[in-house]
């Protein structure tokens, strides 16, 4: 059975930062495309940040480019998040998502991941 566990949310004051982590377990990710996406309250959930299977390449929503990192661990079977000039338009639920294709190619739709995290919390304060 794969699992994405998500760790790393909480609260924090605007300017702050958080690292959140995903690890995913059932099978190997090394060759697929991972990503973070996020849902605000009354807000659909939207993509945040994608990487490929090697990690080699990344891409952002404009929102969060040049505060947000996204790397990961393929020995691990991990992925990671760095969130720094933490806004309080960031608040919502962080989500992990997997892909189960084997391709060099970066996803940005919700619909090319199968796989998904249970969520975590993100709170900036003003």
């Amino acid at each position: 059975q794969v699992q994405l566990v998500e760790s790393g949310g909480g609260l924090v004051q605007a300017g702050g930062s958080l690292r959140l982590s995903c690890a995913a377990s059932g099978r190997t990710f090394s060759m697929s495309p991972m990503g973070w996406f996020r849902q605000a309250p009354g807000k659909e959930l939207e993509f945040v940040a994608g990487i490929s299977s090697s990690g080699g390449s990344t891409s952002y929503a404009d929102s969060v480019k040049g505060r947000f990192t996204i790397s990961r661990d393929n020995a691990k079977n991990t992925q990671y998040l760095q969130m720094n000039s933490l806004k309080p338009e960031d608040t919502a639920v962080y989500y992990c998502a997997a892909s189960r294709q084997w391709t060099t190619t970066i996803y940005r739709r919700t619909n090319d991941y199968d796989y998904w995290g249970q969520g975590t919390q993100v709170t900036v304060s003003s």
